[in-house]
């Protein structure tokens, strides 16, 4: 089938997004968006020119833009603000760094902006986290580290903080989930946070949950996503494989990809994230390139298919 007909056969989902990392590809573009997704999600942008390229190709389709933090590239050592450090001074520089972000945001209004939580990620310490990727030391602290109602102190600000934001700026402030422990999966002050300020959302990632269910013996991926999906405003969506080591990051999600092979329960997910929460965007934060245009149609399909 050639490319031309591919093109033909429109996803008619409104609810579907694509990812635009360092910068913005027009061939990245014209290969994974179909008119009538919903948007792009843009992250670590690095010029002017892919800044105008990704604002102009958004008013000529008709789609939104969602921000990943940091919006531009290089402007902080860390890829993610450490909001939730127990140390004030650090805490308080990643809190100016999102608020000049925001304020350069302004002009582009996008549809969302988000950030992991937490940030620094907290470690149980009975779980060995070998097969977890950090880029920086900086990046997590141990339970021992902080309490749980440190922790939900914290949490509080910065929810008190986004929805000023919110109101301020227009837009969703989105918290994705990074590795949890058991402060959050143990308690609800997070699900009452949520239910408090109703402008902060979620966004899930299923390879991520996926990974933790494998390291991690007292986390359950699925309670998870039964609990915290009617929050979401978006599920990042790819695959990964796990057998003796973590293979195949950010693999596209296809029916073949057998968890008897140590791939996610994808199936399983999607079933779980249509009965709690039918609206959800869905951002495909796989790496295309790693399929031909008939597979990737293919991945489309079969995402809409139980979806929707």
């Amino acid at each position: 089938m050639g490319r031309h007909e591919l093109r033909k056969q429109v996803i008619q989902i409104q609810q579907f997004m694509i990812g635009q990392y360092g910068g913005y590809e027009e061939h990245k573009f014209n290969r994974d968006f179909r008119e009538g997704f919903h948007g792009i999600e843009a992250c670590s942008f690095t010029s002017d020119e892919d800044v105008l390229a990704l604002k102009n190709a958004a008013q000529s389709h008709g789609f939104r833009i969602g921000v990943h933090f940091p919006f531009r590239a290089g402007r902080s050592p860390l890829r993610d603000a450490l909001l939730l450090s127990t140390d004030e001074a650090e805490r308080e520089e990643a809190y100016r760094l999102v608020a000049a972000e925001l304020e350069e945001l302004a002009g582009l209004k996008p549809e969302y902006v988000l950030f992991h939580y937490p940030k620094p990620v907290i470690l149980d310490e009975r779980v060995n986290w070998n097969g977890w990727r950090f880029a920086d030391s900086r990046e997590y602290i141990c339970e021992s580290d902080i309490s749980s109602e440190e922790l939900e102190d914290l949490t509080r600000r910065l929810f008190e903080w986004l929805a000023a934001q919110s109101s301020r700026y227009s837009f969703t402030p989105v918290l994705e989930f990074d590795a949890l422990n058991r402060y959050v999966y143990e308690h609800d002050f997070l699900e009452q946070l949520l239910q408090e300020f109703p402008q902060v959302n979620l966004c899930l990632d299923t390879a991520r949950l996926y990974l933790q269910e494998r390291l991690d013996p007292y986390f359950d991926a699925k309670s998870i996503l039964h609990t915290y999906t009617k929050y979401a405003h978006l599920i990042h969506l790819s695959n990964v494989q796990v057998q003796e080591e973590v293979r195949n990051s950010h693999h596209p999600v296809l029916p073949e990809l057998s968890p008897r092979d140590g791939w996610a329960p994808i199936e399983e997910y999607l079933h779980i994230i249509r009965s709690c929460n039918p609206t959800v965007k869905i951002m495909f934060e796989h790496r295309s390139d790693l399929l031909t245009e008939e597979d990737l149609l293919r991945c489309y399909e079969w995402v809409n298919g139980i979806l929707y």
